[in-house]
Parts: C-alpha cells; sequence; structure tokens
C-alpha cells in the first residue's frame, strides 16, 4: 500500500523540479476543466440600498419585455420560442463537441506532462499528445468515461463520486497506452483504484487546507503553488498503484 506523506513529497519533488512549466499546466487544467464556480455576485456587500436598486431595475426591465411580448402575436412568439430553443441547442451541441474533440485530449496532454515529469522534467510538447496518437481512441474513451461518470451521477450523487474515482486513472492509462480498447482502459482504472478510492479521497482531503488558503489569495495559492503539487501528486498516484492491476 502506497504511503501518503511519501506520495506527495515526490510530487513536491517533481514539481519543485520543473516548476514554472508545472505552473503553466496546471493552470490550463484550472483554466479549461475546473469548476471555479469563481461567477460571485458584487452586490453581496453593498448594503440594502444596493439590493433595492438592483431589484427595481429588474423589475423594470421585466416590465418593458412583458410589455413587448404582450404586443406580439401567438404566431411571433412561437417564432421567438423556437429561435431561442435552436440557440440553446446550438450552443450545447457545440460545447460538447467542442469539449470532446478538444478539451478532452488537451487534458490529456496535461495529465501525460505531469506523468512523465514523474521521471524527468517534461516539455510543453507532451500537451499535444492526445492529438498525435490514436486521436480517435482517445476522444472516444474520454466521451465513455464522461458518459459513464454522468449516467452514475443521475443515480444519486454518491455513486458519481465513487465513480469518478472508479475512472480517475483513465487518462493516465491513455497517455501510456493510447492505443488500449475504450472498455479495456475503463476496466483497467477501475481494477487500478480496487482498494485506492478511499485512500485517494484521503489524499485529496489533505490538500484541503491549501485549497482554503487559494480561495482567500483569489486563487494565487492555487496557481503558484497547490494546482501544480496536486497535478504531479496524482500523477504519482497513478505511478505508484499502475503495477497492481497489470
Amino acid at each position: 500500500m502506497w504511503d501518503r506523506k511519501e506520495l506527495k513529497a515526490r510530487g513536491k519533488a517533481a514539481f519543485k523540479a520543473n516548476y514554472w512549466r508545472c505552473v503553466a499546466v496546471a493552470l490550463i487544467l484550472l483554466v479549461f476543466f475546473a469548476s471555479t464556480g469563481a461567477s460571485v455576485s458584487n452586490s453581496a456587500g453593498n448594503g440594502v440600498d444596493n439590493y433595492s436598486q438592483q431589484s427595481q431595475a429588474v423589475d423594470a426591465a421585466a416590465g418593458r419585455i412583458k410589455a413587448i411580448l404582450s404586443g406580439l402575436s401567438h404566431a411571433e412568439l412561437a417564432q421567438i420560442a423556437l429561435a431561442v430553443t435552436g440557440a440553446v441547442i446550438g450552443v450545447s451541441i457545440a460545447a460538447f463537441f467542442l469539449d470532446a474533440l478538444v478539451f478532452n485530449p488537451l487534458g490529456l496532454g496535461c495529465r501525460r506532462f505531469f506523468l512523465v515529469n514523474t521521471a524527468e522534467p517534461a516539455g510543453f510538447g507532451e500537451l499535444g499528445f492526445g492529438f498525435k496518437n490514436n486521436y480517435g481512441n482517445v476522444v472516444v474513451t474520454l466521451l465513455l468515461k464522461d458518459v459513464f461518470t454522468v449516467l452514475w451521477a443521475l443515480l444519486f450523487v454518491i455513486p458519481g463520486i465513487v465513480k469518478s474515482y472508479s475512472y480517475r486513472m483513465v487518462p493516465y492509462i491513455l497517455s501510456e497506452h493510447p492505443d488500449m480498447d475504450p472498455t479495456a482502459v475503463i476496466t483497467l482504472s477501475r481494477r487500478m483504484m480496487d482498494g485506492n478510492k478511499w485512500a485517494a479521497f484521503v489524499l485529496d482531503l489533505s490538500f484541503l487546507g491549501w485549497d482554503i488558503l487559494s480561495a482567500v489569495t483569489f486563487q494565487l495559492v492555487g496557481v503558484f503553488y497547490s494546482n501544480p503539487y496536486k497535478h504531479a501528486t496524482d500523477a504519482e498516484l497513478y505511478q505508484a498503484i499502475k503495477g497492481n492491476a497489470a
């Protein structure tokens, strides 16, 4: 069984040995893949008067929209509804393909970077790995991983979290074996994480203090230290357990 402190020590050493590149790659992962929830209303601390002014502005805008819509015929309203629905569907489809065809392979390249960095200072060329090595298989495998995770999450939150840990090693496996069958990659990840999910969860919790410090410093600590530290440690986790399910 791997030791959490030893794993983090190796991750920290690998990260510091290639500091600025690790920071840059971790920043890419943060920008394109993290659900930061950074949209915070500026009105929260501005008092009751500001809230009242905003409420009045919203009410006035709603009144104007209602007045405009009330003057339209049913046919015109139907056309507007269809146009809005079409726009929403179009944006959703575009986002889906962008995620599947660009962001997922890019994310794989970022994990490949940190995996290579466990042995030697990695270069930015690793970021293109998913686009240059059996791209179609990479897209299908990562898409299946996302679909399976979402389907489990639709059941309940907890099964979704558990399965996200089961599939955690998929990008790392692909970064070493881009030609492996998609279902074989997912199955191997599950086998690797059998008996390791709870320990991996505790490993994530051990970074909680860094996450809090990152939040109160407007992500500065996260960008320049804790995020690349975590990704480097995650790559070390893969190295520690990959032989157990070979």
